[in-house]
């Protein structure tokens, strides 16, 4: 991990191996170890021992220690829970295979699993605690993605995958071990794709990895050590054929200088025989030994610098062995003067006040809408949007950057492209960020209206409740929720559970619903939570990182009706990337109608008595099983939505009353 304040060389190299997303923003929360009094070298500290919150920067506000959330009883599966408008289904524990199986970090399989995995040459050096994390975070799930009935579960070991058929008995259908971090997922046809980061990534999947790099010879202090090259190891992207599910194939495996840390399917709309891959790397370039013509540095140095970039991979589907990498985008460039690093964060908040600017070299996540030929980057120093209607040669068309901004993580697009949501993984997710006085400005996510291809603060969102000092909880992984007439997020928190967002109008979001467990262990920080929360056709999936899969429903509340449920329910998806964000588009059905009535009703967009005449004519329609004199009746209610959609205020409800009037004109039966 990238900047952490680190106590030996050997945790300072498993850091380093495992990139940045956990990726250490935390150098606030990390002290260098006090001199021991005497010759005897000091043991390291523990960076991942809870650190109570400092005082509230002046004019913050931190979190709630008045929500239910707050006090929650710790365990691992049996851990206090607390929810509002969100009800858990199950949870379907990990497989064995991807499970550490111990909590004792003397146990010979946690010490294995740092030499082979992590790539420590001598765990006995580190805290137990440390140990555990570390070894931890080897098996740890990551993101999702699904097609049909399947739910595709990345893990830092291999995948597991899913059936979800009925998703009330979710059941394993296969997992497949190929170890190499960070694992993200992304499914196309018949085609499943892999970001591989750690260096104990092999070519064949295998689980030996390699041996780890030996510590500096006494008195020395190489911390830019890198592992040994090796002709075995894969740092990139997988492709895998997945005609039979149960059993898929790896097909092409195409190498990066800086290996996969996450990746982005990129469908474009004018070309039926390719898709392409964005590869967002974020460790340490690889020697030229190990990859030719990869090499680091800083621009003014090494102008052709693996660092300052992304890769689009190319893959043809007649023949996806055949894919390879296409371009490598400067998107951090000045046009005009031709610098590599022309973009910072312009100074971040720091346990000392605000930090010097520096360079953004790398993005960490990119979400793609084809549909509006733009794309969102969360690129560590900044946010950023960019045209991708050639999509090998994206082109950066605006950037922002922002002091409470610690690294910009992954992004979301409103459906109609009208506001973008960035979060930020203040702590790299291994820290506790969610504190009474933890900033609600820090580690949240920010909300920015998108107009001209211009991006423009909006405000900040974050979960209210407070975490304990154990809970690594920052903003994470989330998608939308398709409730027409309105912008809802669903959003992953770690250890501070899910947290259900409503941005319809971006300067005000509000929280609608959440979910959230206690903190496995309240003396000691161990990686868990929720990685990603994503709604997929009626239900939300998260991937917990240290107990599973989630699977939870909606359920109605002031905030959420049960029209609006059904009417997001309504929308069926073949497959689902989130980072390939798709239109939304809503069935003219009336169940999607009465969510817009809903929705009227509640903005106090049209007057009680309109309202009930508009319920009573939907329920007529809906009991004559649609006949003809009843659609007629509906239909000529439209005149009077469409003039009304004129005449309101706010543009949401006048979206509202034109796509209410639409549907009652012809609705679907």
């Amino acid at each position: 991990m990238k900047r952490i304040r680190t106590v030996t060389f050997h945790l300072l190299l498993a850091f380093v191996v495992l990139g940045s997303c956990f990726a250490a923003r935390t150098q606030a929360q990390t002290p260098s170890p006090s001199p021991a009094p005497s010759a005897t070298p000091a043991a390291p500290a523990n960076p991942f021992a809870p650190q109570p919150a400092p005082p509230l920067p002046a004019g913050m506000t931190g979190s709630d220690v008045n929500d239910p959330r707050a006090k929650l009883s710790p365990g691992m599966y049996d851990a206090g829970e607390a929810a509002m408008g969100i009800k858990h289904i199950m949870l379907l524990k990990k497989p064995g295979a991807f499970e550490l199986g111990s909590n004792d970090p003397n146990d010979p399989k946690v010490n294995k699993t740092l030499t082979t995995v992590i790539g420590v040459a001598d765990p006995s050096k580190m805290p137990g605690a440390t140990k555990l994390v570390l070894a931890g975070l080897a098996f740890a799930n990551s993101d999702l993605a699904f097609q049909g009935n399947h739910l595709f579960l990345g893990n830092f070991y291999g995948v597991n995958i899913y059936d979800i058929s009925n998703p009330a008995k979710t059941s394993l259908l296969t997992s497949m071990i190929c170890p190499g971090g960070q694992g993200d997922v992304s499914v196309y046809k018949n085609l499943m794709f892999m970001s591989v980061e750690m260096t104990n990534g092999r070519v064949d999947c295998g689980v030996q990895g390699f041996p780890p790099t030996p510590p500096p010879a006494a008195g020395q202090q190489n911390q830019n050590q890198l592992p040994a090259a090796q002709k075995d190891r894969f740092r990139g992207v997988r492709i895998f054929d997945i005609a039979d599910v149960k059993n898929p194939k790896q097909v092409a495996a195409v190498q990066t200088c800086r290996g996969s840390h996450t990746h982005t399917l990129v469908v474009d709309p004018n070309d039926k025989d390719n898709v392409y891959i964005y590869v967002s790397g974020t460790s340490f370039v690889r020697q030229d030994e190990e990859l030719p013509g990869c090499s680091g540095g800083t621009p003014d140095k090494n102008p052709n610098t693996a660092l300052f970039r992304i890769d689009v991979i190319k893959v043809p589907l007649a023949a996806p062995q055949n894919a390879q990498v296409v371009s490598s985008p400067r998107i951090f460039s000045d046009p005009q003067t031709g610098a590599l690093n022309a973009l910072n964060n312009a100074g971040t908040h720091g346990p000392n006040g605000l930090t010097k600017p520096s360079d953004t070299n790398q993005c960490h996540d990119i979400t793609v809408y084809s549909a509006i030929g733009l794309a969102a980057g969360a690129c560590s120093g900044n946010g950023i949007l960019l045209d991708i209607k050639d999509p090998v040669h994206p082109k950066r068309l605006d950037a922002v950057n922002d002091p409470n901004y610690s690294y910009w993580h992954s992004a979301s697009f409103s459906n109609d492209g009208t506001k973008v949501v960035f979060t930020d993984e203040w702590g790299g997710g291994l820290g506790a960020r969610c504190r009474a006085n933890d900033p609600n400005k820090w580690g949240a996510d920010a909300l920015f209206h998108l107009k001209n291809n211009k991006l423009t603060f909006a405000s900040y969102y974050k979960m209210p409740a407070a975490q304990g000092d154990s809970e690594n909880c920052v903003a994470h992984n989330g998608s939308l929720v398709p409730v027409p007439g309105r912008d809802i997020e669903v959003q992953a928190w770690y250890q501070g559970g899910i947290s259900v967002m409503d941005f319809t109008d971006a300067d005000h979001p509000v929280e609608i619903a959440y979910f959230d467990r206690g903190p496995i262990d309240p003396k000691m920080l161990v990686l868990a939570g929720d990685w990603s929360a994503y709604w997929y056709n009626g239900q939300i999936y998260a991937s917990e990182i240290a107990r599973g899969l989630d699977i939870f429903e909606l359920t109605p509340t002031k905030f959420l009706t049960q029209n609006e449920i059904d009417a997001a329910k309504a929308v069926r998806l073949l497959q689902f990337n989130v980072q390939n964000q798709e239109k939304i588009e809503w069935p003219r059905q009336l169940v999607v109608a009465k969510a817009y009535v809903d929705q009227l009703e509640r903005s106090q967009g049209l007057p009680a008595d309109q309202i009930a005449s508009l319920r009573n004519a939907i329920q007529s329609a809906e009991t004559s099983h649609m006949n003809r004199r009843e659609l007629a009746k509906l239909k000529s209610l439209a005149p009077s939505l469409e003039k009304s959609a004129t005449m309101t205020k706010g543009s949401a409800d006048s979206n509202r009353l034109q796509a209410l009037a639409e549907i009652l004109k012809q609705p679907a039966h």
